[in-house]
């Protein structure tokens, strides 16, 4: 499987069956090589990529991220094989360790130590699949060096999540040049920095109570104080490109100059403002 320039990452979780059908549609129609989507509370991951992958015909789904406590590594790979066999190759099995909230509380399992953790599921899927683990389409959610190093050991590349153009550039000198650097960077085609800014902060919010992020913020530069009361207009306006298209076009651009392989946008919106969402992917699909 071959990885193309760019994707569109969103939570599809908030979609029915007709607006998923639309959605899937709408990416495929622009151009896009993959669309990708999460796994929290709502859909479970695979069953979910069974019903898009049925809704299209070229594009390529990436699970980003599939939990790696909410199924085992024998039964992912056994998953990922079943995709790819009823639907031609245009599965990814992206994979990431979550959070203590969602492991512990949600879950009710014990979260481990990431690395090992991973480590010990990727002997699952290698099981699973025999002969075909060594060139299968996996990647993981990696932000650390540890975590990006088995990234390269082990898979076909990363999903960073969250990051700007400076941890592109390092986790691309980790990963090296065969390797796939997806990188998911928000996006909202908006002029209005005020409204940019409260878009933003309010797609941001969640994220900013999860050590794993926050951690990987301070570790590329930004602090504790721009972190702190919602973050401050350079962390927000990091994290969500805004302005008109092209300002916008740049910023995904500078993920490609940092040695990305593959930018997903992520549109953010008002809630339920699908309009808005669907202008996005229409406007950046030449980026």
């Amino acid at each position: 499987m071959e990885l193309g320039r760019l994707g569109v990452w969103y939570p599809v979780d908030r979609l029915d069956a007709a607006g998923l059908r639309r959605f899937v549609a709408s990416v495929e129609g622009h151009g896009y090589d993959t669309l990708w989507y999460p796994e929290s509370r709502g859909y479970e991951s695979l069953s979910l990529a069974g019903f898009m992958l049925g809704a299209s015909t070229k594009l390529k789904l990436g699970s980003s991220i599939a939990s790696i406590y909410a199924r085992d590594g024998f039964t992912a790979g056994r998953g990922l094989a079943t995709l790819r066999d009823l639907y031609g190759d245009r599965f990814i099995l992206g994979l990431g360790v979550s959070h203590v909230p969602m492991v512990e509380g949600v879950r009710g399992h014990q979260y481990a130590k990431p690395v090992p953790a991973m480590r010990a599921y990727l002997d699952g899927i290698a099981k699973a699949l025999g002969d075909g683990a060594a060139n299968a389409p996996v990647a993981l959610a990696a932000l650390g060096p540890l975590m990006l190093k088995l990234s390269a050991e082990r898979t076909r590349g990363a999903l960073p999540y969250n990051v700007t153009p400076v941890h592109t550039a390092e986790a691309a000198k980790a990963l090296g040049p065969t390797k796939w650097l997806a990188v998911e960077q928000k996006v909202c085609v908006e002029t209005d920095p005020a409204k940019a800014r409260a878009l933003g902060r309010k797609e941001l919010e969640r994220y900013m109570r999860l050590d794993n992020y926050r951690n990987n913020w301070l570790r590329i530069g930004f602090t504790e104080a721009e972190l702190s009361d919602g973050g401050s207009d350079r962390f927000i306006d990091a994290m969500v490109l805004w302005g008109n298209a092209e300002t916008v076009k740049r910023g995904l651009r500078a993920h490609f100059t940092a040695g990305a392989t593959h930018v997903c946008l992520q549109p953010v919106h008002a809630e339920g403002d699908f309009a808005a969402r669907d202008s996005m992917i229409a406007a950046l699909r030449d980026t």
